[in-house]
């Protein structure tokens, strides 16, 4: 009987961390695979859910922010983008009050800036460019070869070198070395971010 009761209390400590990995790996699916704004709303609402239960982890967090920025992407309105970036913005220093030094989540810093950027690029370039810039090098300090950051840098490099007329030739070299990475790159478990491949394809489209 004392066995068994052990036996109980060990499955019972281990089962609300299998059903969070499992729920995650679902939402994680589902948001990827998400192709409209509606569910993508689903998603970042089910993540909002998760991590008022699991306030210790910072994975939650980390993909409400990336669904948030995808459905500032897809919006038109300026201040409906604003609206959702400042949500994303939220999740993420959320979760780097978790990790602190974790370069996925301070890419995804950067990720939120790039896209304040397109909102306007006249009156925000500036600023919002520096910051996007500095977030993703701090990223890939934490992370060398992250290819996300790499893929993020040379989304920013691109779009730099059009706003000036200049060459795309740095963003194109940064953009190979970023789909080098992704060739390369190993998860450390079900929930490591995957995503950014697409992106940084699209980069090298521009290049020739």
């Amino acid at each position: 009987m004392k066995a068994l009761l052990i036996f109980a209390v060990v499955c019972g400590m281990a089962n609300p961390t299998d059903r969070y990995v499992e729920s995650m790996t679902r939402q994680i699916a589902t948001l990827y695979q998400a192709n409209s704004p509606e569910l993508l709303q689903t998603s970042v609402n089910a993540f909002d859910r998760i991590a008022q239960v699991e306030s210790q982890h910072w994975e939650p967090l980390y993909y409400s922010a990336f669904g948030n920025i995808m459905l500032a992407i897809r919006e038109t309105s300026a201040a409906r983008k604003d609206q959702y970036l400042d949500l994303a913005l939220a999740s993420v220093q959320k979760a780097q009050a978790l990790q602190p030094a974790n370069g996925e989540i301070t890419a995804m810093e950067g990720f939120v800036y790039m896209i304040r950027v397109t909102v306007d690029p006249g009156a925000r370039g500036q600023q919002y460019s520096a910051m996007a810039f500095g977030a993703i090098n701090k990223a890939l300090a934490m992370s060398p070869g992250n290819p996300r950051a790499l893929g993020l840098l040379a989304q920013m490099e691109l779009g730099t070198a059009r706003f000036f007329n200049a060459s795309t030739a740095g963003a194109c070299e940064t953009a190979r070395k970023a789909l080098a990475q992704y060739d390369s790159f190993q998860p450390e478990n079900e929930l490591t971010p995957m995503w950014g491949r697409e992106m940084t394809e699209e980069v090298l489209k521009n290049c020739h």
